[in-house]
C-alpha cells in the first residue's frame, strides 16, 4: 500500500508564503492498495481531504473513514470535499464514540445549525456512522488495529493498518510524555512506517503538555524504542515555517530514519528487504 498525506498539519490551517512546501492544510492521510490507484481508506478528515479529489479525478470515493479524535482540525474538511459528498460516492465513516453518545449525534454537534447548515444527513451519498471498530478487523482488504492513546479533550485513537506487504501506524496527535499504554505500543511496534505527532520541539516542551501533544525527541523515543522502519513527523504547528520545519531535526540523535511530512508526500509501505 502507499500512504497520499493530504494535510500534515494540526490545529488550524497555515495559509500564506512561508508554508508552501510542507503544505498548510490540517491531517489528512489517503491510503491506496496495492496495485490500486485509488485510495480505499482515509485517516481524518481535516482541511487536507479536500484535495482527495487529485487521486480520484472524476469519480467519487467509495470506502471508510477513521477519525482518530473530533477536534476541527480532523474534521473540518469533510462537508467541504466533492468526492465523499455526491450521490455516488459511497462512505462508511468511524468515529470514536464516548459518553454514551451515538456516532451521527457526535458528529451533529459540529454538522448541524447555526454551527453548519446541513445535518449529517445532508451529506450525498450512502453513508453509514459507526463507531470505531473494537480491536483487530478487516476494513477495506485491510487489517486495522485501533487503541485509545493519550490526548487532551475527549476520546482519542491511534491506529495501526497493516497488509500481507508491511504496516504503519498512525498517531497524529499523542503526548506520550502522559505514559505509553501497552495498547499504544503495540500499535507501533516493529510498524514499517509510524506517523507520529511532532507539533512541539523540545523548547516547547510546557506547551506540548499543554496542549496533550508530543515534541520531535518523544516521538523519536517512541519509534527507536519500538523498533519501526521509518518515522515521519505528523501534525506540524500551524505557525512553524517551511524554513523552520526543514530545521526540525536538527540536534535530534534518532537511529531510525527520519522524514518531515510534506503535503502531497507518496510513502510506500513495505517491509524492509
Amino acid at each position: 500500500m502507499d500512504l497520499v498525506l493530504l494535510g500534515v498539519r494540526g490545529s488550524t490551517p497555515a495559509p500564506g508564503p512561508g508554508f508552501v512546501r510542507y503544505g498548510g492544510h490540517t491531517s489528512c492521510v489517503a491510503v491506496v492498495p496495492t496495485g490500486a490507484t485509488a485510495p480505499t481508506l482515509l485517516l481524518d478528515a481535516g482541511t487536507g481531504i479536500g484535495s482527495l479529489g487529485l487521486l480520484l479525478g472524476q469519480e467519487p470515493f467509495r470506502g471508510s473513514i477513521l477519525l482518530s479524535h473530533l477536534h476541527w482540525d480532523h474534521v473540518q474538511g469533510l462537508p467541504f470535499c466533492r468526492a465523499v459528498d455526491r450521490d455516488d460516492s459511497r462512505v462508511d465513516l468511524h468515529v470514536p464514540v464516548q459518553d454514551g453518545v451515538s456516532a451521527r449525534d457526535l458528529l451533529a454537534r459540529m454538522l448541524s445549525p447555526p454551527s453548519f447548515p446541513i445535518e449529517p444527513e445532508g451529506l450525498l451519498g450512502r453513508w453509514r456512522f459507526l463507531g470505531t471498530p473494537d480491536g483487530t478487523v478487516s476494513l477495506e482488504g485491510f487489517e486495522v488495529t485501533a487503541a485509545e492513546i493519550e490526548h487532551k479533550g475527549g476520546r482519542t485513537m491511534g491506529f495501526r493498518v497493516a497488509d500481507a506487504a508491511g504496516s504503519f501506524a498512525y498517531l497524529p496527535d499523542h503526548a506520550p510524555a502522559r505514559g505509553v499504554s501497552a495498547q499504544t505500543r503495540a500499535l507501533v511496534e516493529g510498524v514499517d512506517v509510524l506517523l507520529h505527532d511532532a507539533q512541539f520541539t523540545e523548547d516547547e516542551r510546557s506547551l506540548a503538555g499543554d496542549y496533550g501533544h508530543a515534541t520531535v525527541q518523544d516521538a523519536v523515543a517512541l519509534a527507536d524504542d519500538a523498533g519501526v522502519g521509518r518515522l515521519v513527523l505528523f501534525h506540524h504547528s500551524p505557525v512553524r515555517t517551511d524554513a523552520q520545519l526543514d530545521r526540525i531535526t536538527d540536534g535530534v540523535s534518532a537511529r531510525v530514519p527520519l522524514l518531515t511530512a510534506r503535503e502531497g508526500m507518496r510513502i510506500p509501505v513495505c517491509r524492509a528487504g
